[in-house]
């Protein structure tokens, strides 16, 4: 199978996804065990984009024992952490003279456009790299004094080391293939963990070519291991794993209990960043020149194919008209169509079977009397394209309001008394984040505060950095990925004790 070189394609690319891409096994590129390939698909035109090694059980365990003898005889716990900050920080100089070339994979893989692809993702994944390799020499432990009741006289000295958890399953979603996987490998590289990464299905292209930028950035051998493959068969297999010390995972909140069930079996250490239903709440007295373009980006941007989307969207009633038509307005003006065409906003949703799920709740949507104030439909007939769509005549019970689309779709309500917007907020099993537009600060960070998200963005949307903790409550997931907060999803405390006195 082959491209054309185009002034479309780079070149690069072209020649990295003409030739079936291998998995990453302790150092080498190797076939699946089982010989099996899968295709990879350009959602914008639903054809075949590359074949990849179709990992399974087997090639999962050969990784996991890769990772193990990495981390426990390899030269990566011999290392200093200066020198591994130093390794991280070398991938990171890479990625970035790579920027074009992950921008295009990218944009093929999952369809977004490639000036976002370029301008966000690849950036903010150098931005974490590089964060995270300040972090290796700043992981400390305490001395604490101790008052022993039962020892008088005697003295001690008491210290607490944090160490690495081990070797780590990170399973990664397909929204942000490239951004995602630096989320997960950042802080696990920085605190000596040796790691088995599943990308998605849908789009294993990027964590691919990062496997090969690692490899020419020095990494030991099997420190890390890329093992592409289907969730059902290498993703549960990483899951269940027995010499697996902790799994990290990203995606949905119905996975996300699969991984707890199969976690369960050696009581391994799991991470989980799900789903969500973020409340995006416009007070009247808001900037509205400002809350609209915001209130709309906080739901188009990514195609809506954000865990943190704001995809239920509260409006004063005074202001509703307004606010509902401006989001409306600016979901007229998107351009969708083809990540690589420049004079794109919004690609095609990452897969048929994602579409037809968003395309199935607007049939909900309607059948409960919700209506389409712009779009509604399947974009074209060609690729995976949904329009950017505002439904209004929504109600509380509908599952367009309760259920995560995870697509370009808003459900906007009304509101009328400032008392009712926070249980009204929190009304959702999920709660990974919310937003609150309004001139008032001090009624702002009291919304922040009874809000039950994990962030709350106050008179902004989508607001990532790498010193910023990111994470979930309730069914939104544990434990919170960047910051300084990530470090304790990768290290564990021991205590020692020592008499000397």
């Amino acid at each position: 199978m082959g491209i054309a070189v185009s002034p479309q394609i780079h070149p690069q690319v072209a020649e990295f996804i003409d030739k079936p891409r291998k998995m990453l096994i302790n150092g080498r590129w190797v076939n699946a065990a089982s010989g099996k390939i899968f295709p990879t698909y350009n959602p914008a035109t639903g054809e075949v984009l590359a074949q990849v090694a179709e990992g399974d059980r087997e090639d999962i365990d050969q990784a996991v024992k890769a990772a193990r003898n990495a981390f426990d005889s390899g030269p990566w716990r011999r290392m200093t952490a200066s020198e591994r900050g130093r390794l991280i920080w070398k991938l990171a100089d890479l990625l970035e003279q790579h920027t074009e070339e992950f921008g295009y994979i990218e944009s093929l893989d999952n369809g977004k456009p490639l000036n976002i692809a370029k301008a966000a993702d690849v950036p903010l994944a150098v931005d974490l790299f590089r964060y995270m390799a300040g972090w290796a020499t700043k992981i400390e432990g305490n001395t604490i004094p101790l008052s022993v009741p039962y020892t008088p006289g005697a003295k001690y000295l008491a210290y607490t080391l944090r160490e690495p958890v081990g070797v780590v399953g990170q399973i990664i979603p397909w929204n942000f293939p490239l951004l995602m996987a630096a989320w997960k490998l950042g802080p696990a590289l920085a605190t000596g963990c040796t790691v088995v990464l599943k990308p998605a299905e849908q789009t294993p292209l990027s964590a691919l070519r990062l496997g090969e930028l690692i490899m020419e950035a020095g990494f030991p051998e099997g420190v890390v291991n890329v093992v592409p493959g289907y969730g059902e068969t290498a993703g549960a297999a990483l899951a269940a794993h027995p010499d697996v010390d902790k799994v990290a995972f990203t995606g949905s909140t119905e996975v996300g209990k699969l991984i707890v069930h199969a976690a369960a079996g050696n009581l391994k250490k799991v991470s989980l960043e799900l789903g969500g239903k973020s409340p995006n709440v416009v007070f009247k007295d808001a900037d509205l020149e400002t809350a609209i373009p915001g209130s709309a980006s906080a739901i188009f941007f990514n195609h809506g194919q954000c865990c943190c989307a704001g995809s239920r969207l509260y409006v004063e009633k005074s202001v509703y008209d307004q606010v509902v038509e401006g989001v409306a307005e600016a979901a007229r003006k998107i351009k969708i169509g083809s990540g690589l065409d420049p004079e794109t906003h919004m690609g095609p949703l990452v897969s048929e079977e994602q579409m037809n799920r968003v395309c199935g709740y607007l049939e909900s949507g309607f059948s409960e009397g919700a209506k389409a104030l712009v779009g509604g439909h399947k974009g074209g007939d060609r690729g995976y394209f949904v329009e950017p769509t505002v439904l209004v005549n929504t109600k509380e019970n509908m599952k367009v309001v309760q259920e995560e689309i995870f697509g370009p779709v808003v459900v906007a309500m009304p509101f009328t008394d400032p008392e009712e917007i926070v249980p009204r907020a929190n009304n959702s099993d999920y709660g990974l984040a919310a937003a609150v537009w309004t001139r008032d600060i001090g009624k702002a960070h009291r919304m922040a505060e009874q809000l039950r998200a994990g962030t709350v963005w106050i008179n902004c949307y989508n607001i990532f950095d790498a010193a910023l903790p990111f994470g979930g409550y309730k069914q939104s997931g544990w434990g919170r990925e960047m910051g300084h907060d990530v470090l304790n999803l990768y290290t564990q405390t021991k205590a020692v004790c020592t008499r000397i006195a």
